[in-house]
């Protein structure tokens, strides 16, 4: 496994990370949530193929009691980032709603690091922007996290280029997660310029699109009956079969270069920049395996071409999450 720096001056993780959603939440892209002992298993095995960066969230189920267990006696092995702020419910947002208030980082770290069994996260992140609260009063309080030695380092999930630079005006950010692939390409442009500037890493997730350059559906029937993605725009009918034709292009590249669609996929975003850390997730270790292993997958000149042709910004169909939740992206 090869490293990148979390942040100018930041602590070295893995390349690749892990997303630990799956693993603690069901009706997302598995039937159920994974058993305790699978999950510890998963993390182990991550842990022994040199993956150091573990990504989680205060509201993926039991990820971090499950994470938690994991790294007794493996503590020291691992940069843990885990974020606050997305909470249920809301009329405005029946999917979630945002509390970015002081209160809410200070109550919800503590949670944090009790389900963890951790006297301090390495990464905590303000999970979506707060339209309510002034982003310099939430990155204050996380500022206070730092100073009480309760957290490390500052992250923001789904910011805006301008939002980014008013919160690290107050603190230092080291991370911003957003989604980032071959089928969400929205960070290119102000946002990463903005980060190149400030020393800023991105960290990438879903970097292989909800599932699509993965190869493993071809039609919706093939998710599980609670499977989020049955409500996801892109997953929708037309919608559905046009990006299905765009991930088929790119599959059959991966399978001209001997590798498979989402080690391909994966290898395309360590190619962007190396201050971009994919953070793929799931309950296979298979899949685990695999992912891992599009370290080692070099593209050239020509291929990095080739697949910004087949998925330029913009030809993916459909907005990439509920209305609901768009109003949340880019904040």
């Amino acid at each position: 496994m090869t490293n990148r720096l979390l942040g100018r001056g930041g602590p070295e993780v893995s390349a690749i990370g892990f997303g630990c959603m799956s693993i603690g939440i069901d009706d997302v892209y598995t039937s159920s949530a994974q058993s305790e002992a699978d999950a510890i298993a998963l993390i182990h095995r991550a842990l022994d193929l040199e993956v150091n960066f573990l990504d989680m969230a205060n509201i993926y189920g039991d990820s971090e009691v499950k994470v938690g267990k994991a790294l007794r006696g493996r503590r020291d092995r691992v940069v843990l980032a885990t974020k606050f702020g997305i909470v249920p419910g809301a009329a405005s947002a029946p999917e979630r709603s945002v509390d970015g208030t002081p209160e809410n980082a200070r109550r919800s770290c503590d949670l944090s690091l009790q389900r963890l069994g951790v006297d301090v996260i390495d990464l905590y992140y303000l999970h979506r922007v707060d339209p309510q609260v002034p982003i310099e009063e939430t990155i204050g309080a996380m500022a206070d996290l730092v100073g009480a030695g309760k957290v490390r380092l500052i992250g923001v999930s789904e910011a805006s280029a301008a939002t980014v630079r008013r919160g690290h005006k107050i603190h230092p950010i080291s991370a911003v997660q957003t989604e980032y692939s071959l089928f969400t390409r929205d960070p290119e442009g102000d946002l990463l310029s903005t980060l190149g500037e400030l020393g800023i890493s991105l960290v990438a997730y879903s970097p292989l699109g909800r599932g699509f350059l993965s190869s493993r559906f071809r039609s919706i029937d093939d998710l599980a009956p609670n499977d989020w993605r049955r409500t996801n725009p892109r997953f929708q009918g037309e919608q559905f079969q046009r990006n299905l034709a765009i991930a088929d292009r790119i599959a059959e590249m991966a399978r001209e270069k001997g590798v498979t669609s989402a080690q391909l996929a994966l290898a395309w975003v360590l190619a962007q920049r190396e201050d971009i850390i994919p953070i793929p997730g799931t309950s296979s270790r298979p899949r685990l395996e695999e992912n891992i292993r599009a370290v080692e997958v070099v593209l050239t000149t020509q291929e990095l071409k080739l697949l910004d042709e087949m998925a330029p910004m913009g030809v993916v169909a459909g907005d990439r999450c509920s209305p609901g939740m768009m109003e949340f992206v880019n904040a």
